[in-house]
């Protein structure tokens, strides 16, 4: 089968590049570029393509407009967003507004060919930048410890203060199944989120089997990616 890709960089150098790479693959075509998002959501619409390869940075709609247009219009196509970013400020709109992908323009031709498959398979692909990032939004909350007096005994442990039912962005997961997605989302392997769960590690394996067949995901990195494209990527589903 033939991957049909829609390419949109507003630098004509790279989009380019892009193209000859893409291009020479035996199974994927290029059908569209555009130099601008308002021309890439009008190409997305008319062009119906398997992947959508964008820019952030782009003039009239930026990258994770572009993505949340798409989304909202019900075109069906995954956005796989191709950057030089990779800050707060650039990720997490991003992949609030339903990107299925994100790299960075250090990427290697070979793994771009291959994030773009990955894509069109129905998967999520996340820059390994981009995962370490994620995590460490999480994880980097400020310790309850910090300004206790020398000496003072540590202030008791807690379970997780997760909400007493799954939200309704859960896609049809049980509220321990969520509790689970929280925590894979703070960066916690399977033995950690077995300690803050109370429970065994084949538990959580368990769970994370369900929970991936459920939202028909192949690895934590996906999950993570919906995990904060849903807003539950922290303990209080901010």
């Amino acid at each position: 089968m033939t991957i049909r890709v829609l390419v949109a960089d507003d630098q004509a150098v790279v989009r380019d590049g892009v193209v000859l790479l893409l291009s020479s693959a035996d199974d994927m075509e290029v059908v569209g570029e555009a130099g601008d998002g308002r021309t890439a959501l009008r190409l997305a619409a008319e062009l119906r393509p398997d992947v959508a390869l964008v820019d952030l940075r782009m003039p009239e709609l930026d990258g994770a407009g572009l993505t949340a247009e798409v989304a909202a219009a019900g075109l069906g196509v995954p956005v796989l967003v191709l950057t030089t970013y990779a800050d707060d400020d650039a990720v997490l709109p991003a992949l609030r507004a339903g990107a299925v992908g994100y790299l960075t323009k250090d990427v290697t031709g070979e793994a771009l060919l291959a994030a773009v498959r990955d894509v069109a398979a129905g998967r999520t692909v996340l820059d390994p930048a981009v995962q370490r990032r994620l995590v460490q939004l999480v994880v980097s909350e400020p310790d309850p410890a910090a300004g206790q007096a020398p000496g003072a005994a540590p202030p008791p442990s807690s379970p997780p203060a997760f909400p007493a039912e799954p939200p309704p962005e859960a896609g049809g997961l049980t509220r321990r199944e969520v509790d689970v997605v929280r925590l894979v989302a703070q960066g916690l392997n399977n033995r950690q989120v077995a300690k803050e769960m109370v429970v065994g590690e084949a538990t959580v394996k368990t769970h994370l089997n369900h929970i991936l067949a459920k939202l028909a995901m192949e690895d934590r990195s996906a999950l993570i990616a919906w995990a904060w494209r849903h807003g539950l990527a922290d303990p209080t589903g901010r």
